[in-house]
């Protein structure tokens, strides 16, 4: 298929979209994956709490949720094109000064305050670059590239949450101590139960530090322990390490109890939850929720040799990553959980103790199976600062190359009226709510995904609950295949599909199946959860059909975003849009488990075939131009 060409009239300084196009929204993608995804697994390997990480990196997702605020900003100030160059000058210059400082004692704060300027300086990028794209493209470029445009940025977050953190990964074992990796076994009518009893150390050094294991590889029994028996050999565990300085934790603050009850609770939710309860009461299978838990196996950590007085060696442990894994394709399988020993710190007074690692099976493993876990110590903050520094260079990269490769369109300026620069911020702000069919646009624009919203937070939930509870029963494992190879191919194929057949026929002639492939979703869930199949093969296939019917009926959102933002600010009204938008996934989300809880899996996937009605309908009704997304033939002379 040929990418179709910019009109005679557009002619004047453009560039091929393939120049610059995907690099633009792969660049896109990169700082955002750098802040929300890959600082959660630096922060970890450098040893931050796991509180202080959920709680600082998602107060960093507000910039992008409160961009439309200074989008008129960038609408009535300089170029576009000035902007977007600009942003990535500054993102490539934040991304090298955090690489400098993770080294550093105050790393945390620092780098926290530096992300943060990132998020910023990356929101407004967003709103710079769709503005340009939309600014630089006929309406029928758009229709056709708005799949391809996705799946670059996706290939963005492929690469951020996967290669980058398998180059730290590399550069961390390449340089310290000799990776130790250990075989993990999980065997059916296997006699061995873990027992808690740390070896003896022998205490002569060696002329070298090594990592020192207990045992090369690890047996466990598929036999399911108690809960109570699982939870004493892991407590036992945690509290051993503790004492042995090997992990040191903030302790928790303390919860209030016995706080009354507010307004909210009593006169609305509580009655509104006893109400939902009667009229869908949820359906039990089986017997008593099952108190098994999975098998649990123990590896003990030390070193042929004690650290320099006063430093300190950190010591990671973590599953050996397999095929796609190393891109972030796959999950992995995760039916071999470490839940106690990521990570252990020795020093001069404790290398010769035995840290203690616990590894527990996934209680609905029932096959076979073996992992490798690989301990790992080397210059951890080197490894993540080198990495940094690789793609503050890329980025570097992607700052210079679209300073020559970007198109200048004669149309790309400040949009200005002649009032102040505070008079043209609220009028390019009052603007976007003047426009013809506005209360529509937004009710369309918050309810087209309400279904999807609350989906969203309730699938994976379904998926990894046991059938006594209505759900599927998968392994962690199993989820991450079904979403991490089917999922993510789907829903490329849907939304470049859906690209394709919008710049062929135009918006308003596939606006009625785009809506319509968005109930495959919906039905595909409705029916794992009535008849909830053995077969893993089964539940792909439904997974395959939910994703494609998604990427595919999310085109026409984007499309008719596109559509309405069309006009003088179309820069700072595409971000509003986009800000609407994220507010209508995150307000039907935020109830979504609570009614899931109250009526249980089937009930709650019906209700969520009739709550996509509302945006179905206003979906049918918009006003949409004919030709918005169609090529549009020069006039003959």
């Amino acid at each position: 298929m040929e990418t179709p060409s910019l009109a005679p009239e557009q002619n004047t300084a453009k560039r091929n979209p393939w120049y610059w196009v995907p690099s633009l929204y792969f660049a896109q993608g990169v700082p955002y994956v750098i802040v929300m995804t890959m600082s959660v697994i630096m922060y970890k390997r450098l040893g931050i709490s796991l509180s202080d990480i959920a709680l600082y990196t998602s107060l960093l997702y507000l910039p992008w949720v409160i961009k439309p605020l200074w989008s008129p900003l960038v609408d009535i100030t300089r170029t576009k094109r000035f902007w977007t160059v600009s942003m990535q000058f500054l993102i490539a210059g934040g991304l090298a000064l955090v690489a400098a400082s993770v080294p550093t004692s105050g790393f945390f704060k620092l780098s926290l305050g530096l992300f943060w300027v990132m998020a910023f300086a990356s929101a407004t990028h967003d709103i710079a670059a769709d503005g340009f794209y939309m600014l630089s493209m006929s309406k029928h470029e758009q229709a056709w590239w708005v799949g391809l445009r996705s799946t670059f940025y996706r290939t963005a977050m492929i690469m951020g949450s996967g290669l980058l953190v398998v180059l730290a990964g590399v550069l961390e074992s390449k340089n310290g101590l000799s990776p130790a990796e250990i075989s993990v076994q999980a065997k059916t009518g296997s006699q061995v139960v873990a027992a808690w009893h740390p070896p003896a150390v022998n205490a002569t050094p060696t002329p070298d530090i090594k990592i020192i294991t207990s045992s090369p590889g690890l047996e466990m029994a598929l036999a399911p322990l108690t809960s109570d028996q699982a939870k004493v050999l892991i407590t036992q565990a945690k509290t051993w390490n503790r004492q042995q300085g090997f992990i040191v934790e903030e302790q928790p603050a303390a919860k209030k109890t016995d706080e009354p009850k507010g307004w909210w609770t009593t006169s609305i939710s509580e009655p509104f939850g006893n109400w939902l309860k009667q009229l869908f009461p949820k359906e039990k299978k089986g017997g008593p929720k099952a108190t098994a838990a999975g098998n649990v196996g123990l590896i003990y950590f030390s070193l042929s040799k004690a650290p320099e007085a006063g430093k300190t060696i950190a010591v990671n442990l973590e599953r050996k990553k397999r095929g796609l894994e190393y891109i972030g394709l796959a999950k992995g399988d995760k039916g071999f959980q470490l839940v106690e020993g990521e990570r252990f710190v020795f020093n001069s007074t404790n290398w010769n103790q035995p840290a203690a690692a616990v590894i527990q099976l996934d209680p609905k493993l029932k096959d076979d199976a073996t992992v490798a876990f690989v301990a790992t110590s080397g210059n951890i903050p080197a490894a993540w600062s080198i990495t940094l520094f690789v793609v503050a260079g890329l980025f570097f990269g992607f700052s210079v190359w679209h300073s020559f490769v970007l198109p200048r369109p004669a149309n790309d300026g400040p949009v200005i009226s002649g009032r102040s620069l505070l008079g043209d911020f609220f009028a390019t702000l009052g603007s976007f709510f003047r426009k013809p069919g506005v209360l529509q646009a937004m009710a369309f624009i918050l309810l087209y995904r309400f279904d999807e919203a609350q989906l969203s937070k309730v699938i994976n939930p379904f998926l990894l609950d046991s059938r006594e509870n209505g759900g599927l029963g998968l392994t962690t494992s199993q989820v991450g295949l079904a979403y991490g190879t089917f999922g993510i191919a789907a829903l490329t194929c849907g939304g470049l599909f859906g690209g394709f057949t919008a710049a062929k026929y135009g918006l308003k002639r596939m606006l009625p199946i785009m809506v319509a492939s968005m109930y495959l979703p919906k039905l595909a869930i409705v029916f794992l959860s009535v008849t909830q199949p053995d077969n893993f093969l089964v539940v792909c296939g439904a997974v395959t059909v939910e994703q494609l019917g998604y990427g595919f009926g999310f085109t026409a959102f984007m499309l008719y975003m596109l559509s309405f933002a069309d006009g003088p600010h179309k820069t700072a009204h595409y971000a509003m849009c986009t800000g609407f938008m994220a507010l209508g996934m995150m307000l039907p989300g935020m109830w979504s488990g609570w009614l899931a809880d109250l009526i249980g899996y089937k009930h709650f996937f019906i209700w969520i075939i009739f709550s996509a009605i509302p945006g179905l309908i206003i979906a049918m009704t918009l006003k949409v131009d004919p030709n918005f997304g169609k090529r549009v033939e020069p006039a003959k002379t």
